[in-house]
């Protein structure tokens, strides 16, 4: 069985358990804080980032790249489409979306609140920044809003089927849901019906049934609607 290093609120972590979830390929699972920088980490992946794994004979695929290739090259049926779109333009869109949610947003949001609310708990003496905290938020503003135009003229965020993109977001969507930092209260109905649509999907139980010990869930993470 394949096995995957990773920690429950990585949102890379979390795209390529959806994507093996989708697939019916089961994991062994793995948890470290890659933050802490641990030998063991370090010495597969000396950039010490997640995810990483390990196939069934055991050699290590590393990086989110690699790994989503690997996973879709290994993994996805013969008798379904997968999460990578035939079609070339389809599939350029999928990547400049998929690159949106891994890069920007990450780089914009969810980096910063991880940093701030998960791995300085770890830290002696280290508390959140509430500056940093209120930018990542207001940058998040940002982001829901180009989300939600897109999905006022979509079914998906990549266009009409769901591809590896709606993975990617729904990845980070659900690492800021755990934290609560979505206010379903204010986000568009587009982009609440497309999260219900992806949220509902029996791939995405594994993540619902995530728990990060002295940090519950925020109220109705598992929830399938609003």
């Amino acid at each position: 069985m394949p096995s995957l290093v990773h920690h429950p609120l990585d949102p890379a972590s979390r795209l390529i358990r959806l994507m093996c979830a989708e697939y019916g390929v089961p994991l062994d699972l793995e948890e470290i804080k890659p933050w802490l920088r641990d030998e063991a980490l370090l010495a597969i992946n000396p950039a010490a980032t997640l995810p990483i794994l390990f196939t069934d004979n055991e050699q290590s695929i590393v990086g989110l790249m690699a790994t989503m290739h690997a996973v879709e090259d290994l993994y996805a049926p013969d008798t379904v489409g997968g999460l990578f779109p035939t079609d070339p333009m389809q599939r350029a869109e999928m990547w400049r979306l998929v690159e949106w949610a891994l890069i920007k947003l990450n780089d914009e949001v969810t980096r910063y609140l991880i940093e701030e609310k998960i791995a300085k708990r770890d830290l002696r003496g280290a508390t959140p920044e509430p500056s940093v905290l209120r930018a990542a938020k207001a940058n998040f503003v940002e982001h829901m809003l180009y989300f939600n135009w897109l999905l006022a003229s979509r079914s998906w965020v990549g266009g009409d089927d769901m591809t590896l993109a709606d993975f990617a977001l729904a990845a980070h969507f659900s690492t800021l849901d755990y934290m609560g930092d979505i206010d379903w209260a204010k986000v568009p109905a587009e982009t609440r019906d497309w999260y219900s649509r992806i949220k509902s999907r029996p791939a995405f139980r594994t993540l619902l049934n995530d728990r990060v010990v002295a940090m519950p869930p925020s109220k109705g993470y598992a929830d399938l609607d609003f």
